[in-house]
């Protein structure tokens, strides 16, 4: 048994995951192959809009910094508190975008005595995939998977059966989006929202030149978009994980709670029980890049699963 820490952040949030794994003689092989265990030491996840403004300035923002080495301050202190034996830090779009992403680089080592990895779109999909399907041989799911990662900054698409095959990142996430096409709409009018839907469109065509998208046989969509969308679609009073996880939400529920948070007001949407403070702006875009995904790629259902990129990092330790 390994106690790891594994630090992942994104463009909108920055989240912990302490874990203990253990490992079993088929850990190298297929998610379903006895790949070991992984148990939960500490699950944590803070809002903090790294990304903020990068799209139009090409820089993180000081304050924006602030607030994510904050958070990172109290997560170093539950890592050392459970005595994880290794610790990986991995960032995703926004710093891969930042021009002064040094800045970023040398207050991580300061906090966690560990370089940050600015890792690609293909890494990004690759850790995702093994995060989000090692507990899917359950359901017994048809093969291959398209696993969908719609972050804040980019949406990673990988396509695989065992392992990844094909992967591609894309710059369509909820923040970028939102920012581009829907800031200060509260709703967005019809125009705004034809928009960000070509934005979406034109990267989505995009994704079919390297990913055989049309070979998948179930989607299975991760991170806070998709895990709130379906939160929604299940009419749950507040967050539950465990409900949401390994869920099946049909196209038609995505659509419809897609249509209703596109005309709902600010007001509105942060009155919904599932609702983090945290996406309250960029949930509405993020359920679009989900609807357009599951409209244009033809898929009738998706898989949700609460585990993802962390795990993946998490399970990359040992």
């Amino acid at each position: 048994m390994t106690r790891v820490a594994a630090i992942d952040c994104g463009t909108n949030s920055v989240r912990l995951l302490i874990a203990d794994i253990g490992t079993g003689p088929g850990t190298d092989l297929a998610p379903d192959d006895d790949a070991g265990t992984l148990t939960d030491v500490e699950r944590r996840m803070e809002i903090v809009r790294l990304g903020q403004g990068v799209d139009e300035t090409g820089r993180l923002a000081p304050e924006a910094l602030d607030r994510t080495f904050a958070a990172m301050r109290a997560y170093a202190a539950l890592i050392d508190r459970h005595g994880a034996e290794k610790t990986r830090v991995v960032a995703t779009s926004a710093t891969r975008d930042a021009a002064n992403r040094a800045d970023f680089v040398a207050g991580v080592v300061e906090i966690f005595g560990v370089v940050p990895e600015v890792i690609t779109g293909d890494e990004e999909a690759a850790l995702s995939f093994s995060g989000a399907t090692r507990e899917l041989a359950a359901l017994r799911p048809a093969r291959p998977y398209l696993v969908v990662d719609i972050g804040g900054g980019s949406t990673e698409f990988v396509l695989g059966s065992s392992a990844a095959e094909a992967a591609r990142s894309v710059d369509i996430g909820c923040v970028r989006l939102t920012e581009r096409h829907l800031r200060d709409a509260d709703p967005p009018s019809p125009e705004m929202i034809t928009s960000a839907v070509a934005d979406i469109d034109t990267a989505l065509a995009h994704v079919r030149e390297t990913v055989p998208v049309d070979e998948a046989r179930t989607l299975v969509g991760l991170a806070g978009s998709v895990t709130t969308v379906a939160g929604i679609a299940l009419g749950l009073p507040e967050y539950d994980p465990a409900r949401i996880h390994l869920s099946r939400i049909t196209a038609g529920q995505v659509h419809e709670v897609t249509r209703d948070l596109l005309h709902a007001t600010r007001a509105e949407r942060a009155a919904i029980g599932v609702m983090h403070p945290g996406r309250v702006d960029v949930i509405g875009t993020g359920a679009l890049i989900l609807d357009r995904i599951m409209r244009e790629y033809g898929f009738g259902a998706v898989v949700v699963s609460e585990h993802d990129i962390l795990d993946g990092i998490a399970w990359s330790q040992v």
